[in-house]
């Protein structure tokens, strides 16, 4: 039996099951090329590596001479604002479109101009989840399971379960919420048990519960399964919470990598000082030498001498007969640091 006869078992209109075999997967391009010894060693323990890759659209550089080193079994947050470049990258390594310059390698082999890809070890998650909206959630995984020539016939039922999505397995796709959509994207991500993930905004749409979900999903994946995840997200909270590596593109160039244990060093600290008299407080720190900021009715003071020495500030403002009523050095988190990364504004 054909794929398309053996599709047509699942759903009966045609034109359904063969609009599903043209878009369900990302376009496979050129034929592999030859791999070389140095190929083979350079990428042996890297599950994402680019070197310089740039995409233009006529005069628009979307992204400038990116080299991004993922390793197998890390967890890479990529970071960036709208348009910075995310969507871009993460549609080249997945070989949807071809770098104008440079070279694209996923799980050692090449994508884009020089390669087919490795899409039977890789899930994905693009922007919008593909679904089709007259087929039942159970169904549209049936037919990416055949699709994918999966042999394990339990495995949509094993995914549904862990998306939980048993109560809508067998609702049209089209009458799912936004965040159950979402789900079913990342249980088609998850169908052929992928070494690598791909993931543009995976808790889009999801609610607080279903976002801490997805992020214990995902971290058992690489704690468990040596799974390598790349996801972007502009939840950096999660991300904070989450990932193993952080990368931060802006205006397509990427501007900083760090391990996430970095991240603390890098944070800055301030102290926090609230008061019933503001100016007068002020007036007293500025009178000491102090560079004193206001910003919500609150005083900053970013200086290493204030932060480390806390209680002198206290006891001069006591002294000064305007009291604290709150005094704390607060570190900078994710969100306020790339904000001072990328130059933008609170």
């Amino acid at each position: 039996m054909c794929l398309y006869q053996a599709l047509l078992t699942i759903n009966t209109n045609p034109f359904i099951v063969l609009r599903f075999i043209i878009t369900a997967f990302p376009r496979a391009g050129n034929p592999p090329a030859r791999k070389t010894k140095d190929d083979r060693v350079i990428g042996m323990n890297l599950a994402i590596e680019t070197n310089g890759f740039s995409k233009s659209y006529g005069p628009v550089h979307a992204v400038n001479s990116v080299d991004l080193r993922v390793g197998q079994g890390e967890i890479y947050g990529f970071l960036g604002l709208n348009g910075a470049g995310k969507t871009t990258t993460i549609r080249a390594l997945l070989g949807m479109i071809r770098p104008s310059d440079g070279s694209v390698k996923v799980l050692g082999q090449a994508v884009g101009p020089h390669g087919r890809g490795p899409w039977k070890r890789v899930g994905h998650l693009v922007e919008r989840p593909a679904a089709y909206p007259e087929l039942t959630v159970r169904e549209n995984l049936e037919i990416a399971r055949r699709l994918q020539g999966i042999a394990d016939k339990v495995a949509p039922e094993r995914v549904i379960e862990h998306l939980d999505l048993a109560l809508y397995a067998d609702r049209k796709a089209g009458t799912l919420s936004t965040g159950n959509l979402q789900r079913l994207g990342l249980a088609r991500a998850l169908l052929h048990e992928p070494e690598l993930l791909i993931l543009d905004e995976p808790t889009n749409g999801l609610d607080p519960a279903g976002v801490v979900e997805i992020r214990e999903l995902l971290a058992g994946l690489a704690r468990n399964k040596g799974v390598t995840v790349f996801m972007s997200s502009h939840i950096l909270t999660e991300v904070d919470r989450l990932a193993t590596r952080i990368g931060i593109i802006h205006q397509g160039k990427l501007i900083k990598e760090l391990e996430a244990v970095q991240l603390e060093e890098l944070q800055t600290q301030r102290l926090e000082i609230k008061v019933h008299d503001l100016e007068a407080a002020r007036c007293t720190l500025v009178q000491a030498g102090y560079a004193v900021k206001v910003i919500e009715n609150t005083l900053i003071l970013n200086e290493e001498s204030a932060i480390q020495a806390p209680d002198e500030i206290a006891t001069r403002l006591v002294n000064a007969g305007t009291p604290p009523t709150r005094l704390a050095v607060e570190h900078e988190d994710l969100e306020q640091y790339f904000l001072r990364l990328t130059g933008e504004k609170l």
